[in-house]
Formats: C-alpha cells, sequence, structure tokens
C-alpha cells in the first residue's frame, strides 16, 4: 500500500471515528505515527482537514467535501482489487448498523456462517436502537425494520416478521386468555416501538379488518424491554416474531389471538448515498436474506 494511500485511509477512519487512537489501531498505528500521517496529508493537501481539541477530532468544512471523495476512491479501489482477486475473498472493515435487539438475537447467532467463508473480512457492529446517520458514522449497511424515510440511499428488502400479541402464561393465567378481539380493551398493554397505534390494533381474519382501540399501561422505548415486560407478567405486548422467538419456544411467552393477522414489519439492508455499496456489504445482505428464508 502506498503511502499516500495509506493517508487516505487512515484519514477517512480518524474522521469517522474522531479518534487518532481508534483509527490507528484499526490500521496498525501509535496514535503519534496516526497524526503526525494525517498532519502530512493535510499539509500535502494545502489546508487543514480536521480540527482537533482536546475533547474531541472533527471535520473542517474542506475536510467533510475532501471525505466524500475520498471514500468515494476507496471504495472504487475495494471493489477493483475484489472483482481483481475473482475469489469472492472479502477484505477490510465492514461496518454495520443495527438495532441492538435484532442485533444481539438474529444477527449474531447468524455471523459464524458468513466471517467463516470470509476470514480476512473484520466486521464493527454498531448496535444502536436510534437509526444511525450512514454517512456521519461511516455505515456501510444498515438493517431497519419498518417503512423507509424518503432517501436517495439505495434499499434492498431481506424479510419480514409477522407481527404478533405476546404475554406471559402468568398473565394470561391471572387475566384471562383473550379469545376475540372485542376481549383486548379489558387487558394491561406494554408499548414498545412495535405497538398499538394511536387508532389502535389492525387485525384481521378471513376477510373481516378492524382496528381495537386498547389502553397502555407501561410504555418503553425499546422492543427488548416490551419482550421483557411481558415475560415478566405486566400485559400484553405486540412484537414481531423475531423480537420474541426465543421466548416463544421456551414457553416463557405465547401468542395472543393466533389466527388474527397483525401483518408484519419488513427488514431492508439500506446503503449509504453518493457511493457504490461495498461489496462486503452486499454479500453480508444476500446472506441475511438467505439465512432468513432458511431459518423461517
Amino acid at each position: 500500500m502506498t503511502d499516500r494511500l495509506v493517508a487516505l485511509r487512515l484519514f477517512a477512519r480518524v474522521a469517522r471515528s474522531g479518534n487518532f487512537s481508534r483509527a490507528g489501531r484499526e490500521l496498525g498505528f501509535s496514535q503519534p505515527s496516526a497524526s503526525r500521517i494525517v498532519s502530512e496529508l493535510e499539509r500535502e493537501v494545502g489546508v487543514a482537514l480536521l480540527t482537533r481539541t482536546t475533547r474531541a477530532v472533527t471535520l473542517t468544512e474542506a475536510g467533510a467535501d475532501y471525505l466524500v471523495r475520498v471514500e468515494a476512491i476507496l471504495d472504487a479501489l475495494d471493489e477493483a482489487d475484489h472483482a481483481a482477486r475473482g475469489s469472492g475473498e472479502l477484505r477490510g472493515v465492514l461496518r454495520v448498523g443495527v438495532a441492538a435487539s435484532f442485533g444481539v438475537r438474529e444477527l449474531i447467532p447468524r455471523l459464524p456462517a458468513f466471517t467463516e467463508r470470509h476470514p480476512a473480512l473484520r466486521i464493527e457492529l454498531l448496535m444502536n436502537d436510534q437509526r444511525q446517520d450512514l454517512v456521519h458514522e461511516g455505515v456501510d449497511v444498515a438493517l431497519r425494520f419498518g417503512e423507509l424515510a424518503d432517501s436517495v440511499a439505495t434499499a434492498r428488502r431481506l424479510g419480514a416478521t409477522p407481527r404478533m400479541l405476546v404475554a406471559s402464561p402468568a398473565y394470561l393465567a391471572r387475566a384471562g386468555t383473550p379469545q376475540q378481539p372485542d376481549d383486548l380493551p379489558a387487558h394491561r398493554f406494554i408499548a414498545g416501538p412495535v405497538g398499538p397505534t394511536s387508532r389502535g390494533i389492525a387485525m384481521s381474519l378471513d376477510g373481516r379488518a378492524l382496528v381495537v382501540r386498547v389502553q397502555s399501561r407501561l410504555m418503553v422505548t425499546v422492543n427488548e424491554g416490551a419482550t421483557a415486560a411481558a415475560v415478566a407478567g405486566l400485559g400484553i405486548a405486540m412484537s414481531g416474531h423475531w423480537g420474541c422467538r426465543a421466548e416463544l419456544e421456551a414457553g416463557r411467552l405465547q401468542q395472543v389471538l393466533p389466527a388474527w393477522d397483525l401483518g408484519s414489519t419488513e427488514l431492508h439492508a439500506v446503503f449509504p448515498a453518493g457511493r457504490a455499496a461495498k461489496p462486503a456489504a452486499r454479500a453480508l445482505g444476500e446472506f441475511i436474506a438467505l439465512s432468513m428464508i432458511s431459518s423461517d
């Protein structure tokens, strides 16, 4: 790798991580060496690309524009290397944005098969229940549920998970098991990210559609919390199947009104706008799509 290419890769990682030490470790440099290499790059370019303070390293206006152009070049080089090898081998670092619950429950258990196929690839999971800014956080691919906001980013549908109502056996023994939708308003509900809307719960069966209004006694901001609350017997929760699969299989939760269809939530792989998706990002999306089909 040429000195200029090293400097460009190091600058991109410093810009995304906001940290010379972290970026240096990823590419095998000490913090002083990483700082020196980027400073030399700035001298060659003739403009300050980063603002350094004791608390943070941030991009200057010129640095932000330079980063967009540099990453396009680096991605094109990665693509060319991948095509030249012709072996399907993936290398480098793949940064994946994913909600914590889905990452722990579904993605990580599937990763061993993917990493065994690509031993030279390093994966960095950015696990956050808030949607990441793909460009500013340097995310190569984000796994996102639900409707996608209007965006010029490229997305690929990977699968869908059915929504369902679930509750613990203890809660149902105490409060009674709903036999029809009209029974639901008398029950305690847990509101999570997947949950009743202000209109209520939309349900259908054999061509009959209805909306049942319920009141939530407990509200949580992450799906993992809603699932845990349901297991604890605090009421009925609405969840995607992926968000409570383990608890259903273990008998800690059971489905309520299983004959009724509550719709589904789609999962997409979302790639940053303005540049071609990394081969590794495309490969992970393809792998997840196939593994979802085989496991459902």
